[in-house]
């Protein structure tokens, strides 16, 4: 038989094609390969999302070209020229800047280990300073508009829709582990889902009625779906090539649910549906140790966020509990 010819690797494209207009032509053949060589890592290392390679992709691709523009190279990069880079990202925000810095930062480490370099060029830079951005979420009201909207939608679509939104809203999943996640992951009879999460972590969250109902109802409609003979491992199965539907066009269905609910769509995101779930389990007095667990939160402190919708119901706690909020029992 014929050999077949070998398929371009995707993640070198992710590389090379940053932009259609200004690809890496003017960037070393070393520093294409070693950013191939840490994308690779990040895969079989690290366990990273197929989508955490990708970005770090993008940034070391976006860097490696304004280094070649300057007649530098990106692995010999010395730190005034990368220093230069950062500052050539003025005019976008803070945290994107940061980002940047972390994707430089852990490459050329990974070329430190790797001796490539015997120093990091990246150290002594500063990364900018972080001011605490809120998340944004929508109150009880809102998703609960967003709620009957999609229990008054019909056929496989509208089940589809609702399943997946209740299951969201219930679990505080993020977008890609809500669309990839197996069917297997169902646990019924135990009331709760088994979630695989960043860097392959598993987690259990419990599973509320509303969302156990929707996914009961949708099994029957996803099983006619794929007919008699098709097979697939995933809950919310789609002929794509991804195999289940995509986090795009959940998005999208997101957007059409908001519009028919009243709300403005530049509002709602599966991420701001996370938020809602993480908040408005905090404003009711969960403890951050439980919704840490939940959201798969690698550190507290990111939890913590959650707190600042807390305020009110905190102050009200010290006014009924607090023996000196009480002036009638002050000696």
């Amino acid at each position: 038989m014929p050999k077949q010819a070998k398929q371009p690797r995707p993640a070198l494209a992710s590389v090379s094609s940053r932009t259609k207009t200004n690809p890496l032509q003017a960037v070393s053949w070393k520093s294409t390969v070693l950013i191939e060589s840490f994308l690779d890592m990040l895969l079989a290392e690290r366990n990273a999302a197929i989508n955490t390679r990708a970005a770090y992709g993008r940034d070391l691709s976006d860097v490696a070209q304004y280094l070649a523009k300057q007649n530098a190279d990106l692995v010999a990069a010395s730190e005034d020229e990368l220093r230069g880079y950062l500052q050539s990202l003025g005019k976008t925000s803070a945290r994107t800047q940061a980002r940047h810095l972390s994707s430089i930062r852990q490459f050329y480490r990974f070329l430190c280990s790797e001796h490539h370099r015997k120093e990091d060029p990246s150290r002594a830079i500063d990364a900018p300073k972080l001011g605490r951005i809120l998340p944004k979420y929508l109150s009880e009201g809102d998703v609960n508009k967003l709620l009957m909207v999609v229990n008054r939608m019909k056929g496989q679509d509208g089940m589809r829709l609702k399943a997946m939104l209740e299951l969201l809203y219930a679990s505080g999943l993020r977008v890609t582990e809500l669309v990839s996640l197996p069917l297997s992951a169902l646990q019924f009879e135990r009331g709760f889902i088994q979630v695989k999460g960043k860097g392959g972590k598993e987690r259990v969250v419990p599973l509320g009625e509303p969302a156990a109902r929707a996914l009961r109802a949708w099994l029957p409609e996803r099983k006619a779906i794929l007919g008699d003979k098709a097979k697939s491992p995933y809950l919310f199965p789609s002929r794509g090539s991804t195999k289940y539907i995509t986090r795009q066009r959940f998005f999208q269905l997101l957007k059409e649910v908001a519009l028919k609910a009243g709300i403005d769509p530049k509002r709602l995101s599966p991420h701001v549906l996370r938020h809602a779930f993480a908040t408005h389990l905090v404003e009711h007095g969960a403890d951050l140790r439980s919704v840490q667990t939940m959201l798969g939160h690698a550190d507290i402190a990111t939890t913590q966020i959650y707190t600042h919708v807390a305020s009110e119901r905190l102050n009200q706690t010290v006014v009924e509990h607090h023996p000196l909020a009480r002036p009638a029992k002050r000696r």
